[in-house]
């Protein structure tokens, strides 16, 4: 009786240990960073604010282009995203992220791009990512093809990343819709033809990723006078 209930302990104990490891390992999978995040949000400060003026200047001139009619184009770089990210953000637009989100950050690869975040709820802490292929499906209709989202190393449900999509999508007043391709949810997000202050019509046209940025071109054309538009 007394080497069955060792047994029986030996066993217990060993079905313990291989849980407590799971757990472990899933905590230390959880608490993973991705290198591009962790040299992003160790940047310089004056750097940072460097980026995030240049990223600002941009858009002045993307905005002022935008104003003329014809052909107009724009490139915006990873670290000046991320600059503006980790300074602007922070101090213009403090409300536009969630509480439990902080130190957001992207990396750009050709045809992809990665978002990732700190995300603190409970108990939990880590960092989350999201990549997605981003690209045009037609003029001024955004598609975004979400390829995985990770809480460190440990794949996250869609379902939850679907709801925030739509939920961030209905804040901003953007027209979205989802469909699949090839197994992949892909957000479809509609932008109504854009107007300059003379009420000319901005089209977008082309939107690619390279190695570590973003291009925008399209046109801005006259309202054609007894149309619709």
């Amino acid at each position: 009786m007394r080497k069955k209930l060792r047994i029986a302990a030996l066993i217990g104990c060993g079905l313990l240990l291989v849980i407590a490891a799971g757990l472990c390992g899933l905590y230390w999978a959880v608490k993973q960073e991705p290198d591009f995040y962790r040299q992003a949000v160790q940047v310089d400060p004056a750097i940072q604010r460097k980026a995030s003026d240049q990223m600002l200047q941009r858009a002045a001139a993307l905005r002022s282009d935008l104003e003329k009619e014809g052909r107009w184009q724009a490139l915006f770089t990873a670290e000046q995203i991320n600059g503006w990210l980790a300074v602007d953000l922070v101090e213009n637009y403090p409300d536009m992220l969630p509480e439990s989100f902080r130190d957001p950050r992207v990396q750009i690869q050709p045809d992809q791009m990665t978002l990732a975040c700190r995300l603190k709820q409970g108990t939990l802490e880590g960092v989350v990512t999201l990549t997605v292929e981003p690209y045009l499906a037609e003029p001024n209709l955004l598609a975004l093809r979400i390829r995985k989202a990770r809480a460190g190393l440990v794949p996250m449900p869609l379902a939850e990343i679907l709801d925030a999509v739509s939920e961030a999508a209905g804040q901003m007043d953007l027209h979205l819709r989802w469909r699949r391709t090839d197994g992949d949810p892909v957000a479809l997000i509609s932008f109504s033809p854009l107007k300059t202050q003379d009420g000319e019509l901005v089209q977008i046209e082309t939107l690619q990723l390279g190695e570590g940025e973003i291009y925008l071109a399209g046109t801005t054309r006259p309202r054609r006078v007894g149309s619709g538009e």
